[in-house]
């Protein structure tokens, strides 16, 4: 077996305290809901931000997030920094990232198994890959690179897809899986990521998360999506954060949990922002939704 190649942490960052005044959902962070939520006596357990919007220098920005930081703990999220890209990393987003953890020294930090970089542009896109070898090299060490000049673990996030690749000779289940064993960095598993590609492709979602490294799991993702079709009539769902999530993305996140125990879960809506109370409620539902599956004992950790 391969020696994982994650580096110590060497930045003093918190373990990420759970539960949380008996709570283990999060919510991800709009500066529209800051004044709410400095007001909240009951907010979530934890906050998630993406990472590129605080890589300015301050303002603003900086100013509310220090403040939520005081109060909380932080998830941090990436979103460009293509891992499975075919260029190199870039230098300056990666100093700019190493910037983040050492300021906040956020409790999580993760990014994407996807490529959304060419030439200097950067892709308003997550675009998907192929499971291959060659691939899974790849990936392998962009994540060594990552985690070496950060400091600090990540955890990889599934995609949501739209194609498929006929040379892919694994299955995505088991290449996430490969990828954490030869590099040490943990799995963010994005629940409605696993239900949207179950219906593009038609293979089970059940099925998909009975495979998937549960283990290796330690933060999870719901979002709603927009359901629609494609040419031929055929369903198309699309990972469109900008609804609540939707119910066979819960009855697949209690599957989850009745295998994997209870894990940081944080609902993403990023478009058609909600108000505070109705994006809190989600955040709720998830915490509720736990505490079913413990009180029916139901709990299967996983392996």
């Amino acid at each position: 077996m391969q020696t994982p190649k994650v580096p110590p942490h060497t930045t003093g960052a918190p373990v990420l305290p759970f539960p949380r005044a008996g709570k283990y959902a999060g919510a991800g962070f709009k500066p529209e809901h800051f004044a709410e939520i400095r007001g909240d006596d009951a907010p979530p357990a934890f906050f998630e931000i993406h990472a590129e919007n605080y890589m300015g220098a301050g303002g603003t920005p900086h100013a509310q997030l220090a403040h939520l930081r005081r109060d909380f703990p932080i998830s941090l999220h990436g979103v460009c920094m293509s891992l499975g890209g075919p260029q190199p990393l870039s230098k300056d987003h990666l100093s700019r990232f190493k910037a983040l953890v050492d300021r906040y020294e956020p409790a999580l930090v993760s990014e994407h198994l996807a490529w959304s970089t060419h030439g200097d542009a950067f892709l308003n896109d997550l675009l998907p890959l192929p499971y291959t070898d060659a691939t899974l090299a790849h990936v392998c060490a962009h994540i060594d690179e990552m985690q070496h000049a950060i400091g600090r673990k990540i955890l990889l996030e599934n995609p949501s897809t739209y194609v498929v690749f006929r040379e892919s000779t694994w299955e995505e289940t088991a290449f996430v899986g490969e990828i954490a064993r030869r590099t040490g960095c943990g799995l963010l598993l994005d629940v409605n990521n696993v239900f949207v590609s179950a219906t593009n492709h038609g293979f089970s979602a059940e099925n998909y998360i009975d495979r998937f490294p549960l283990r290796l799991v330690e933060e999870i993702h719901l979002a709603g999506h927009d359901a629609q079709e494609d040419d031929i009539g055929a369903p198309l769902l699309i990972d469109s954060h900008d609804r609540p999530v939707a119910d066979p993305v819960w009855a697949l996140f209690e599957r989850v949990i009745a295998k994997r125990g209870p894990a940081a879960t944080l609902i993403e809506w990023d478009n058609d922002i909600p108000a505070w109370p109705v994006l809190k409620r989600e955040a709720e539902r998830a915490d509720a939704v736990i505490r079913a599956v413990e009180g029916r004992g139901a709990l299967v950790h996983a392996a």
